[in-house]
């Protein structure tokens, strides 16, 4: 986003914020050996580098291999405008604080991944990649506390840096800090499943903070009531943050732009050779290879439906993008395994000459997704539970067909998209299978009065009001 798009403190700048996230805004890679600039993997680099670049902002991450390394030494930290200062974290520590901590249990944790017969199951180890954790926020947060400006704002992004605020609080109590979550936040029930200091030392961390925001108002209630329920007790010195809520949407130029690309027309002719014909009706969905995006039974949902409704057959494809995540896991390579036999058990069961009733992808392609967004019939969006979701707001932006959208309640983007949108309940197989039908079955007027209405909603606030509303909960 250009200065002259950005319009907060008069002048459009930022030079008194720094922004702090586990990814930086860029990645570097070498190339004849001389590290070059790329753009950062995941969502809240890809939403948040364009409102900030050219604003003065500073931007803390942490350096993330030996080509951001020598970026940072030979002095290749800046992006148009926006300062970029990499923390070098020790290996080890980040691999705990990032994989056993992060990934493993908070993850689990605030999505309610947990099976409480089995785990979570912290044991003699716990203890050192908690503390692994507890040194990679400090060690950040001493680096911000070395490069903000007196009286600057910081804006600490997700759940990697959830005990900055006691740390900032008391290196510089002059600056003005908030955090917001883009996941969901544990219900107190699920939050006592941590150890128990665990617990209370990220409750107090984020006590810490001068606010916190979220998506939606249900994960700030359920902040609220893991502070009110598990926090510290009423009268102590760290009495919990206020809450904001605001929800991010996607920048509808800059999507329709990308869609329009060369790229994404060839990846769309790929995908129609595939499906078989522009006939066919498709549902889509576009996710990572992730637990809580609920990919299996989405795929159990479409195979009753084929099998109880025989007239669909050879009539539907199910394209699947999913790419993978989280690798360094073993119950996201299992999950991965599963995915992928599962769709071959119900190609082989189903398909017949000329017709693949699902086409999964695993690796990332942007323009592909591109692709596959603007020519479903049917997006099922079905998470067990998500902070947000931008797919399910980017979908309707850019596709061709009129198509609808069948939306998890348990998404944060229900709150805001339910208006228009198909309720999916995303434990109930049969259930989605129905939602499923009746998407493919509904009325050219009913569907394009459903996607203007989408639309609308989704373009009512544009991508800068997320981080102005940060702004303006640590003014």
């Amino acid at each position: 986003m250009a200065v002259d798009r950005f319009r907060h403190d008069g002048d459009g700048s930022l030079a008194d914020t720094v922004l702090v996230s586990n990814r930086g805004p860029l990645a570097f890679h070498f190339e004849e050996g001389v590290p070059v600039a790329g753009q950062a993997a995941g969502g809240l680099s890809g939403s948040l580098r364009p409102m900030v670049v050219g604003t003065g902002a500073t931007w803390v991450a942490c350096a993330l291999g030996d080509a951001d390394r020598a970026a940072t030494e030979a002095g290749l930290m800046t992006d148009d405008g926006l300062r970029i200062e990499l923390v070098d974290p020790d290996p080890d520590v980040y691999n705990l604080a990032y994989n056993v901590v992060s990934n493993a249990m908070l993850w689990f944790c605030h999505h309610h991944l947990f099976d409480a017969a089995r785990r979570p199951r912290p044991d003699h180890r716990w203890g050192e990649a908690w503390e692994a954790y507890r040194e990679l926020n400090q060690s950040i947060a001493q680096r911000v506390a070395k490069v903000a400006p007196e009286g600057g704002r910081v804006l600490a992004q997700d759940y990697h840096l959830a005990l900055m605020g006691s740390e900032l609080a008391t290196l510089r109590p002059d600056l003005r800090t908030a955090h917001f979550t883009h996941t969901p936040f544990a219900d107190p029930s699920v939050l006592r499943m941590l150890p128990t200091a665990t617990g209370d030392e990220l409750l107090a961390a984020m006590a810490g903070f001068g606010a916190c925001g979220f998506h939606t108002e249900r994960w700030a209630s359920a902040y609220r009531s893991a502070q009110a329920v598990l926090g510290p007790p009423s009268g102590t010195d760290a009495m919990p943050a206020p809450t904001f809520v605001s929800p991010l949407s996607p920048d509808p130029g800059q999507l329709r732009s990308s869609a329009a690309e060369p790229a994404a027309a060839e990846a769309l002719e790929r995908i129609e050779e595939r499906i078989g014909g522009p006939d066919r009706q498709v549902i889509v969905r576009v996710d990572r290879m992730e637990l809580s995006k609920n990919l299996l039974r989405g795929f159990w949902a479409f195979e009753e439906l084929l099998e109880l409704q025989p007239a669909r057959r050879g009539r539907v494809v199910f394209v699947a993008l999913a790419y993978p995540t989280r690798q360094g896991l073993p119950e996201y390579l299992a999950y991965q395994n599963e995915v992928e036999s599962t769709v071959d058990r119900i190609n082989q069961r189903w398909a017949s000459p000329g017709w693949t009733p699902i086409l999964l992808e695993v690796e990332d392609d942007y323009f592909r997704s591109l692709a596959a967004l603007s020519r479903y019939d049917v997006l099922l969006v079905n998470p067990v539970r998500d902070g947000l979701n931008l797919v399910a707001k980017e979908g309707p932006l850019i596709n061709t067909r009129n198509g609808v959208l069948a939306l998890s309640r348990e998404a944060g983007a229900f709150e805001e998209l339910q208006v228009a949108a198909l309720e999916v309940n995303p434990f109930d197989v049969s259930g989605t299978a129905a939602v499923l039908a009746e998407a493919l079955d509904m009325g050219d007027q009913e569907k394009a009065s459903r996607i203007a209405a989408l639309r609308e909603v989704i373009t009512a606030r544009p991508p800068s009001a997320w981080l102005l509303d940060q702004l303006d909960a640590v003014r």
